[in-house]
């Protein structure tokens, strides 16, 4: 993450926290990344300098006019004046690691072999909350890389339960007795 991005999504979350708005800010946020991920053309068209920024600023009010919190979408024009909408991406990871710190949320990232179960996922979270004493944001991800288990990072942390992991421990071992 750039410093422009810690800088904006940061000075964001301060501005709608005060206002009571973080939470509500944050899905918000959500869902227009996941626009401007599915839409990369879009973005593009935000981004283009041929294109007077009053024409940029109103295509904006057009996509998300009445359908986003004035702040957001005076956010976005902000940064679509400057530039810096490839930038939004970063701005909503400071904003939504903030929100999260403040409200003793913790994300932790799975990367198993083979896709988790909705129950598996779920039972994962539990067992996370629970040894943490935390809520716990979960984010699981695959590696067909992996030839079987899974790794778990929670605050800096990372917990492996892999064969490669498991490999390389047989591996020390038998070093050690040679």
């Amino acid at each position: 993450m750039t410093r422009t991005a810690r800088l904006y999504g940061g000075s964001l979350y301060s501005l709608v926290k005060a206002e009571g708005m973080a939470r509500d800010v944050l899905e918000e946020m959500g869902l227009v990344k996941e626009l401007f991920d599915k839409n990369r053309a879009y973005l593009r068209v935000l981004e283009e300098p041929s294109i007077s920024r009053a024409e940029r600023t109103g295509l904006l009010d057009e996509a998300f006019g009445g359908r986003i919190r004035t702040y957001l979408l005076n956010f976005l024009k902000i940064l679509c004046e400057n530039g810096l909408l490839r930038e939004f991406s970063g701005c909503f990871e400071e904003f939504r690691s903030r929100f999260y710190r403040d409200e003793g949320i913790l994300q932790a990232k799975a990367v198993s072999a083979r896709p988790l179960t909705e129950e598996e996922r779920l039972a994962l979270t539990v067992r996370l909350e629970h040894a943490a004493g935390h809520p716990v944001i979960l984010d699981a991800e695959t590696d067909s890389s992996l030839l079987g288990g899974m790794w778990v990072e929670i605050e800096g942390r990372r917990m492996e339960d892999t064969v490669q992991g498991r490999l390389a421990d047989l591996e020390r071992m038998w070093a050690k007795w040679n």
